[in-house]
């Protein structure tokens, strides 16, 4: 349901949440969260361009989170990268319906709208503090806690 470029985006998202205000190397963010090097190198920058992370070059710098952990919500990542898409006209064209969808059609999009309000009221802070045992991202991290 979410591209490749979402998952990885919220993986390296939530590992800088988990080390903030800490800047990473993307290295260190990579082997973390199981994302290929130059793919995270793109998905970093995007992430840049939509003010979601900073990259600092040279001595002590590294990416960090452009905002606190709290500030940031799922759904600003996920629409900094791929944006959820509403179905708000028939997505067969069909003149019959117009912007009255059908049933099945309707039902999709108040999926794809209670999804995004999840993600509209979860911050990065709350996932972090979640009770859950399983600690977002890899196995070295419930080690550590």
């Amino acid at each position: 349901m979410f591209s490749q470029t979402v998952e990885y985006a919220l993986r390296a998202v939530v590992h800088l949440a988990m080390k903030s205000p800490q800047p990473q190397k993307t290295a260190e963010i990579a082997e973390a969260t199981q994302v290929p090097s130059a793919y995270l190198s793109k998905v970093l920058q995007g992430l840049k361009e939509k003010g979601i992370v900073r990259l600092q070059r040279g001595i002590g710098g590294g990416v960090a989170l452009a905002h606190l952990p709290d500030q940031l919500t799922i759904l600003d990542i996920v629409n900094a990268v791929d944006p959820i898409k509403r179905i708000t006209t028939c997505p067969l064209d069909l003149k019959s319906h117009g912007t009255r969808l059908c049933a099945l059609h309707f039902r999709m999009d108040q999926a794809l709208k209670s999804m995004e309000t999840a993600f509209r009221s979860t911050t990065l802070a709350e996932l972090l503090q979640d009770s859950n045992p399983s600690v977002p991202l890899c196995d070295q991290f419930d080690a550590k806690l």
